[in-house]
């Protein structure tokens, strides 16, 4: 579940939730609000963990880099 999806269920679940004044046969619309937001909420943290631990991980595709040992020599003279 994205982010825009969690923000859109905590939306609805409070517009249920607090706004909405009506009730359907036998349904609790104060309830299927409560759990929209739940889920919304739920939603957003598992994103933001997924998000937040995908941004660490760092890959290459390129090869290690070999190191040489460079050695240079005074006993002879620099070219003119």
């Amino acid at each position: 579940m994205g982010i825009g999806t969690s923000v859109f269920l905590l939306a609805v679940g409070a517009i249920l939730a607090f706004a909405v004044n009506a009730s359907i046969g036998g349904l609790d619309l104060d309830v299927v609000g409560w759990i929209l937001m739940a889920a919304g909420l739920l939603g957003l943290i598992m994103t933001t963990l997924v998000w937040g631990r995908r941004r660490q991980v760092v890959a290459t595709t390129e090869e290690p880099v070999e190191y040489r040992r460079v050695e240079e020599r005074r006993d002879v003279a620099p070219p003119l």
